[in-house]
């Protein structure tokens, strides 16, 4: 999906607006509740560019267009810099619209990923957006995305009646970790409490540093929780993303998971209450199918499973 602004203070050419138009009114069941246009079913261009140039003459607003890679015009999304209300202090998603022709393929949150980018590039905390009430479907999209309720009101332009949601927006963080599995098929895990994510148990591992590739940081990881240097990341288990807080920060932490075969033994050189570790224990396959607390990654007792019984490939 790539991102382009549309130009303020020009005029939206001939082929352009007949895009945006088609756009718009394969929408026609949201703008039924929204009420922005007069026929929802007979949306035209003359209509379309006025609203845009309206929206792009409000100062800090950006119009953007979403096309695939062939140039099709997937979707349009409109954000502002921040709000009128000088007591909201976040930038807000205005408008996101996916065309009818693409919906279902998850082109909606890819967009509203791509804006959230772009915010979190810009230095946003956070990102605040509306939803009408006559609209359940636009709430459970937004919520699903991980927005919650901040607060209910009318909106400003024509007091509708709205659920205002606020996203904080994570840092992004890459982290490798390493499965550690002794001959017997148990695997070595840290408990852990963390502010946000709570009680889990997850492997050695953690953030990598600058210029550092997943495997380097795993090995470099494992050196310094266990004290262990004769061991080497092997296959590539799998990688999943987590929601965590580090130092007070909330980030989101996309991990590199790799699996090896290792003596039993107890981790030694390392002070591992100071890297957060509130306990260890060499989990059987048993123990970890039947674990009572969160096991990160999820899947963790399935994937080593399919993994020993292909071979440790």
């Amino acid at each position: 999906m790539i991102l382009a602004p549309l130009s303020p203070g020009q005029d939206i050419p001939g082929p352009l607006l007949s895009e945006l138009t088609a756009l718009y009114a394969s929408n026609s069941a949201f703008h039924r509740l929204t009420g922005d246009f007069p026929d929802p079913d007979d949306i035209r261009p003359h209509q379309i560019a006025a609203a845009l140039t309206g929206e792009l003459a409000v100062p800090g607003a950006e119009v953007l267009l979403a096309r695939a890679g062939d140039g099709r015009l997937l979707g349009l999304a409109i954000t502002l810099a921040r709000h009128p209300d000088p007591a909201d202090p976040d930038p807000w998603i205005g408008l996101l619209l996916v065309h009818g022709a693409e919906h279902g393929k998850g082109y909606g949150r890819a967009l509203a990923e791509r804006l959230e980018d772009r915010l979190r590039a810009r230095g946003a905390a956070a990102v605040r957006l509306a939803v009408l009430d006559n609209n359940p479907a636009g709430l459970a999209f937004w919520t699903s995305l991980g927005y919650g309720l901040l607060d209910r009101r009318a909106d400003r332009a024509l007091g509708r009646p709205c659920a205002v949601l606020r996203k904080p927006l994570r840092t992004l963080r890459p982290a490798a970790r390493i499965a550690v599995v002794d001959p017997d098929g148990a695997v070595l895990l840290f408990r852990y409490d963390n502010a946000e994510a709570g009680i889990h148990w997850a492997l050695p591992g953690g953030g990598l540093e600058a210029g550092e590739g997943p495997r380097e940081g795993a090995l470099r990881e494992l050196a310094e929780e266990t004290g262990w240097t004769d061991l080497s990341p092997g296959t590539l288990l799998c990688t999943w993303e987590n929601d965590l807080a580090r130092a007070g920060v909330p980030v989101r932490q996309h991990e590199h998971v790799y699996v090896t075969r290792g003596p039993r033994r107890e981790p030694a050189g390392a002070d591992l209450a100071a890297e957060g570790v509130l306990a260890w224990h060499w989990w059987s396959p048993r123990e970890l199918a039947r674990a009572r607390e969160p096991v990160w990654p999820r899947g963790l007792a399935r994937m080593l499973a399919a993994w020993a019984s292909a071979g440790d490939r």
